[in-house]
């Protein structure tokens, strides 16, 4: 549909005979097969046009590859175009180099002359039009009434579709490569080749064919690195690795399904249902609970690139750099959907938009993001995490922010013994560290029962502190170990008891457990007697009891 537009549009111009345009991109080759299609099809221009094109080294160049003779300074291409009786589209390509722009001068010969050429082309008997065409353009002043920007998007889903095919169809005769991919599995590494240049999404391709030998589901890890690439060239985002996996994460299995319902809702499986891609997840809680490694999860359960927000780097010194900041990030995360963008404690960039110390700048970027989220139309999950929720606007939380507002809260005790046995496991890889240890139910209820009231933070700190009582003694892990640590620790459900309670009353009617409810009931309804402080984190539990 992007490129029908493209093609629509730029045909109209041409028609209307606008005499100067300008496209922004990388794919120089693409985008000259495209205006070549429209300047040779009757249907679209009435008129047919020869295509000339311009470079500093080339020189101007017909679509014979005839070079015309002294053209290869702008000023002379230009008088060349001027000179030239026929009807005529010439793509002058890096020509913004003469206009001016980061820390560059504009050539004021190479403009007065573009402007003395607008009225000569208008009133030409030959339909005439000039395209620039380069990967950044800026407009100067004296010609912002002269040229019209045209969009011209990265590679449709079909054009992926068409070089995947042909490198499949090129190589289907080599005995060395494996293609080992069904419809939908197909249709997924192709998805995931969105937002890269044909050259970028062709390179992918070539390196999982070169590296695994074979193209299969596991070569969407090729397309991600390739993706990765673009996300270090723009500065403001940061790619994370696929690191932990949904396993990795102890309990909360109340989202953990959520988020197993929407996997693949980007694909054309969901569009049968009439189903929008997903808009995003806040997820709010008691620090320490799991929120950062659900939002790194997330993309390992998806296969879907997941990018960071810094708020930090978005707010910049420089006057009105910041929102230029936040449009650059949003437009690399669309640039690269399907995707998933993690917004990190967002209050801390958000918090302050009912104050006028930044002299708005907060709001602004604040109004920017809102209506990107409620607009937006290409699948880019947002996960928001936050600790102090209340200092969030409230237009932030309404519905059509974000689909679903999850309340993190202290593990239960079902989910301290989840927690328990992965940090456990995860550490104890040879023989000598086991000895030996049982990670049995009984020890791990043991633990849970010590640690009545912990953070998922504080469980993996004591794992990590019996493991140096072992190292320092030279010997094996014993349960003791940890259970000394956990004694020695002073929990920060004791230490911050009141914010915690504001957390949980503010949660009950505005938010949704990540628990399940199950492990809820079982939790509250624990017989065994425990001082009344404990008992008192166990009965208020924050988050609505809804479970999916």
């Amino acid at each position: 549909m992007e490129q029908e537009n493209f093609t629509i549009k730029l045909s109209q111009y041409l028609r209307a005979r606008f005499s100067f345009l300008s496209i922004s991109t990388w794919e120089e080759d693409r985008v000259i097969r495209d205006i070549q299609k429209i300047c040779s099809d009757e249907k679209l221009i009435k008129t047919t046009r020869k295509l000339y094109t311009w470079s500093l080294t080339e020189g101007l160049v017909n679509d014979e590859m005839k070079p015309t003779r002294n053209s290869k300074q702008p000023i002379q291409a230009l008088e060349q175009i001027q000179r030239i009786e026929e009807p005529s589209v010439f793509v002058l390509k890096d020509f913004h180099v003469y206009m001016g722009g980061e820390n560059r001068q504009p050539d004021p010969g190479v403009i007065r002359k573009i402007r003395d050429l607008v009225s000569v082309i208008e009133r030409s008997p030959y339909p005439k039009n000039v395209i620039f065409v380069s990967p950044t353009f800026s407009i100067p002043l004296e010609l912002q009434k002269d040229i019209i920007f045209v969009d011209y998007g990265l590679p449709t889903y079909n054009d992926l579709k068409r070089v995947l095919n042909q490198m499949i169809e090129m190589n289907k005769s080599n005995d060395r490569i494996v293609v080992d991919l069904d419809a939908s599995e197909e249709e997924m590494l192709i998805k995931a080749a969105l937002g890269l240049t044909l050259q970028e999404a062709e390179n992918a391709f070539a390196l999982s064919m070169v590296t695994d030998g074979r193209l299969d589901i596991n070569s969407v890890d090729h397309v991600l690195k390739e993706k990765q690439q673009i996300i270090k060239k723009n500065g403001l985002l940061e790619y994370i690795p696929q690191d932990p996996s949904m396993a990795d994460v102890g309990g909360l299995e109340n989202i953990k399904r959520w988020l197993q319902k929407r996997n693949h809702s980007w694909m054309d499986s969901a569009s049968e249902y009439s189903l929008p891609a997903p808009k995003g997840i806040l997820l709010t809680g008691i620090p320490g609970c799991g929120k950062s490694l659900i939002a790194k999860a997330v993309s390992s359960l998806w296969r879907l690139p997941l990018l960071k927000l810094d708020m930090g780097k978005i707010f910049s010194g420089l006057v009105g750099s910041s929102e230029e900041n936040m449009r650059k990030a949003i437009e690399t995360a669309e640039a690269i959907s399907p995707s998933i963008l993690w917004i990190d404690e967002i209050e801390k960039g958000l918090g302050g938009t009912n104050t006028t110390g930044d002299s708005g700048t907060s709001t602004r970027i604040f109004g920017t993001l809102l209506t990107w989220m409620q607009e937006k139309t290409d699948p880019v999950f947002v996960v928001a995490t936050a600790n102090d929720i209340q200092s969030l606007p409230p237009e932030l939380l309404r519905k059509g922010r974000f689909d679903e507002i999850f309340f993190v809260d202290l593990p239960t005790t079902r989910e301290r013994e989840k927690i328990f046995e992965i940090h456990i496991n995860k550490r104890l890889i040879t023989e000598k560290v086991k000895g030996h240890l049982e990670v049995n139910e009984t020890l791990l209820r043991k633990l849970a029962d010590l640690s009545e009231g912990f953070i998922g933070a504080e469980i993996e700190q004591a794992v990590i502190t019996g493991l140096f009582e072992a190292y320092s003694n030279d010997r094996s892990l014993l349960s003791e170990d940890i259970e000394k640590a956990i004694k020695q620790t002073v929990p920060l459900s004791v230490t911050q008891a009141e914010r915690i309670r504001a957390l949980r009353d503010w949660a009950n009617v505005r938010a949704v457990t990540a628990t399940l409810q199950d492990d809820r009931e079982d939790y509250e309804n624990d017989p065994k007697q425990e001082p009344d402080e404990m008992m008192d984190i166990r009965r208020s539990r924050g988050g609505r009891t809804l479970d999916f």
